[in-house]
């Protein structure tokens, strides 16, 4: 895919738990992208009453008025699954990701390759340190910064 040019989406999901069989998602953020130019944006976050994990419930706590929330834990994927179309997907993380995201035909690829880096535990801190970013609650918007930056140094 050439990031420059094409039409796709950049995706973080945060689940309940791992296993798709017994979680659900508790918060999905995406970016829809048309090379480097934004296009839109998925916010959105399950209720706080519909998760038991008080872990979860702090993780997600952050920046409350810029998520659409449901009271319903299908919807998430229910309105997700309308708005990506059939943009490939570049996602952060593959097991659980790819295992909640199963019933979407897209392509679907990690997001590292594309900015010469590798998942691991520290990626993100590793993501500032490279492109200079600021710290910030939205991991999509670190990305989207990232590929920015990577694509300006092959100009």
């Amino acid at each position: 895919m050439d990031l420059k040019k094409d039409k796709y989406i950049i995706v973080e999901i945060i689940p309940t738990l791992s296993n798709c069989e017994k979680g659900f998602i508790a918060q999905i953020s995406a970016l829809k992208l048309n090379g480097i130019s934004l296009e839109d944006r998925f916010d959105y976050r399950v209720t706080n009453n519909l998760i038991d994990n008080s872990d979860i419930r702090q993780m997600i706590s952050y920046d409350k008025n810029q998520f659409t929330y449901v009271k319903n834990k299908y919807f998430i994927l229910e309105k997700f699954k309308k708005w990506v179309k059939d943009y490939p997907l570049l996602i952060i993380e593959e097991e659980y990701t790819l295992d909640y995201l199963k019933e979407l035909k897209n392509k679907k690829e990690l997001i590292y390759p594309y900015l010469n880096m590798q998942h691991s535990y520290d990626v993100f801190e590793k993501i500032k340190e490279k492109y200079k970013l600021q710290p910030s609650n939205h991991l999509v918007d670190l990305l989207y910064e990232a590929i920015i930056y990577e694509n300006a140094k092959k100009e």
